[in-house]
């Protein structure tokens, strides 16, 4: 019975990237909105765990995660799911040719990847004659970069009970 509920336990913090993702697509809080800046979470989230753990997130959850926010945004199909799979392909690439893992390589590694996601982001809506916020867009992304270390940490503790 103990080795049941300690194996339990365990395959919960394997599948909570996963629920992170579904829940913050599901609920529309894909970027939480505080009084001056909000953060992006979907990146930060895609992006680190892409990076440090791809078992607990697939291409394709990636890609119906982005399909569901754009259903509850009201935006064309697909224009957060390619945002987002371009994180993913980012971390990927990063993944493959990082020798060590620290936050400072995460964190710079972390900066073209937001940047060609929110270009990609811009060029998507500008095609599909949306209205964009060019504001909200550069205070996004910088909020998202700054924040990025403390959602590392967060999520390293959790890593390290996934594989404990």
């Amino acid at each position: 019975m103990a080795f049941f509920y300690k194996n339990a336990k365990f395959r919960f913090f394997e599948i909570l990237p996963l629920f992170m993702l579904f829940f913050t697509a599901f609920n529309g809080n894909s970027t939480l909105d505080f009084n001056f800046f909000s953060i992006n979470l979907h990146y930060i989230l895609v992006y680190y765990w892409v990076l440090r753990h791809p078992q607990n997130l697939g291409y394709g959850f990636i890609f119906l995660a982005g399909l569901v926010n754009d259903v509850v945004f009201g935006f064309p199909l697909g224009i957060n799911s390619l945002s987002l799979l371009v994180i993913a392909g980012m971390a990927a690439y990063v993944r493959v040719v990082t020798v060590r893992i620290t936050l400072t390589n995460d964190w710079i590694s972390f900066v073209p990847a937001l940047l060609v996601a929110n270009f990609v982001y811009f060029i998507s809506l500008s095609l599909t004659n949306h209205s964009i916020d060019y504001f909200f867009l550069f205070q996004n992304s910088l909020a998202t970069f700054i924040f990025y270390p403390l959602l590392w940490m967060f999520f390293s503790v959790i890593l390290k009970i996934i594989k404990s």
